[in-house]
């Protein structure tokens, strides 16, 4: 597949070393005779938004079944009702869509298969492999054991017709929260600390999004997802690595239902995604949303995708950082940087470019004529010349950046300052001749000249200048919101925090900086999501609060790594 990695035409050996690990599983099943397609499934619990982490194991899942001409099923894991909520699981819908997955018909939700779960647990119990427990939540922690001693239950030998008359009153309603739960009974010696009698279901009273308060018992992660792998027929469960320590357990139940020689699925995986200056934990992040350290979830310092979406990050951005990232067996951490590289290079190839004052100084030049107007002929994308030109305003007033002046400059300072001549983009040379102060001496306009045989920002006389700046036209700029968004916290680790203070304490205070600026008139016809380069400043993207009236524009990210700057 294109999108992640295109299929290596050379020979035999040295495509097997281009392959990831994940790759050369499906590919020694393909060869050992496997019949049938590849078929994945992604499985988002529906209690948040997606992050960039999902992102990855979408990626990868989708990836995999396009590349072997597949299929990959949406399984909504629904088996929490206390948290989960229909917003969510229309947030992370528009996430796939957004990320370019196609699963067709293929929405599933373990709701689904509520009935079929439940009378295969009927069937342990019958069997004598599983048994209802009371033991209360801190009581089974204390009896689990540890890898080193085994666990134990006093209800492990509750007679099969006592277990059954408990389960069904389970499920009837008779029992509170956390009063009874039914146990698989497997090995309580197991060194495999998930094989101890794991819980298959508990007791939770709460309205559930799709089947209301049909059921009060619900099945957990470990004995649902296989289970649910096998209904599908689906043939690779690709996860990430946390579940490793689970597959025995993932393998013990298929071997309860699925008949001998059945086709059924296999548990592989894969490094989850862990990135520098952020945290991944979804608790961690409904913290930020629920206690008002960001504003929701689509936050554009949030490493959600509906937040990187909204921040300006592409599609192509995010496939390019997960190619770059790979596949591997062990948990490692990514620099963030590595993410802004491959937005920088997405958009330096896509956006426009357009000219914006982030923070105004008003110049006045004096010799040019009062009340004409020109328009001048700037590049949309010199990255794509099908992208054409524009016409800006110019006039006898502009607006530069304040940092693009100085009175009494260093060496080797380029920019505007007294007596020194810069060139404007697209437009003339201009050579600052006074500067003019408010009484506390703050510096609030310039007084220039221009050489009006420079227009199109060069010399006939063949004269160079070193310094180029960006400018608007003073009556026909547009105001607009910018904000000026910076990583969320100002470590790398976030959860290396000082003793009694946890990862909210390494918020970074600056994350967010709103100015309002003057940008071109062009961008009064910006829709959300439309993304520019600022020039000279950086890649900025239309918010969804953006109105014609009200511009409001994200910045996706600085033109450089200043961050990169910090850290030496």
């Amino acid at each position: 597949m294109e999108d992640i990695k295109k299929e290596n035409t050379a020979e035999s050996g040295e495509k097997k070393a281009s392959l990831n690990f994940i790759e050369q599983i499906i590919e020694g099943d393909l060869q050992d005779g496997y019949k049938g397609e590849v078929h994945t499934r992604f499985p988002p619990e529906p209690n948040g938004y997606l992050h960039i982490g999902h992102a990855k194991s979408i990626i990868l899942n989708y990836g995999m079944a396009k590349k072997y001409n597949g299929k990959m099923n949406v399984r909504f894991d629904d088996t929490n009702p206390t948290a989960e909520k229909t917003e969510y699981v229309d947030a992370i819908r528009e996430d796939l869509h957004w990320l370019g997955a196609e699963w067709d018909d293929r929405e599933y939700y373990a709701s689904n298969y509520f009935e079929q779960l439940y009378e295969w647990a009927v069937m342990l119990i019958k069997q004598g492999k599983a048994y209802v427990c009371q033991l209360t939540p801190e009581e089974l922690s204390a009896h689990r054991g540890t890898p080193a001693e085994p666990g134990t239950s006093p209800y492990r030998d509750r007679p099969i017709e006592e277990s059954l008359d408990l389960f069904e009153r389970m499920k009837n309603g008779e029992f509170p929260d956390n009063s009874y739960t039914l146990r698989a009974k497997i090995d309580m010696a197991s060194p495999t600390m998930p094989m101890r009698d794991p819980i298959m279901y508990r007791i939770l009273h709460a309205e559930h999004h799709r089947t209301g308060n049909k059921w009060c018992i619900y099945p957990m992660y470990d004995y649902a997802h296989g289970q649910s792998d096998y209904i599908e027929g689906i043939t690779h469960s690709i996860c990430t690595l946390e579940f490793e320590v689970h597959r025995p357990l993932y393998d013990w139940f298929l071997d309860q239902i699925a008949p001998a020689g059945a086709p059924r699925p296999h548990q592989h995986e894969f490094a989850r995604l862990n990135l520098n200056y952020t945290v991944m934990s979804k608790r961690k992040l409904k913290r930020l949303v629920e206690e008002h350290y960001v504003n929701g979830w689509d936050d554009p310092r949030m490493p959600t995708v509906s937040g990187l979406r909204r921040r300006g990050y592409t599609k192509d951005s995010l496939w390019k950082f997960v190619e770059k990232v790979g596949v591997a067996k062990r948990d490692n951490i990514i620099d963030l940087s590595l993410l802004e590289f491959c937005i920088r290079e997405d958009l330096n190839k896509k956006a426009l470019r357009v000219l914006g004052v982030i923070n105004p100084l008003k110049v006045v030049i004096t010799n040019y004529p009062d009340g004409k107007t020109e328009l001048l002929d700037a590049v949309n994308n010199p990255e794509n010349p099908d992208d054409g030109i524009r016409q800006i305003p110019f006039g006898k007033e502009i607006y530069i950046e304040q940092e693009d002046f100085m009175e009494n400059p260093p060496k080797k300072y380029f920019r505007l300052s007294p007596g020194t001549e810069v060139r404007l983009r697209y437009a003339y040379f201009i050579t600052c001749q006074e500067v003019i102060k408010d009484a506390d001496g703050n510096i609030i306009e310039l007084h220039c000249t221009y050489d009006p045989a420079t227009r199109g920002g060069d010399s006939p006389d063949g004269r160079k200048v070193k310094g180029t700046i960006h400018w608007v036209s003073a009556k026909d700029a547009v105001k607009a919101e910018v904000r000026l968004y910076d990583r969320l916290f100002n470590k790398e680790n976030p959860d290396e925090a000082e003793e009694g203070k946890d990862f909210l304490s390494n918020l970074n205070p600056d994350s967010l900086t709103v100015k309002e600026a003057l940008v071109e008139p062009s961008l009064k016809n910006a829709k959300p999501l439309d993304s520019f380069q600022f020039e000279r400043i950086g890649y900025f993207c239309c918010d969804k609060d953006s109105t014609p009236e009200h511009l409001v524009f994200n910045r996706t990210v600085t033109l450089k790594d200043t961050w990169a700057k910090i850290n030496k």
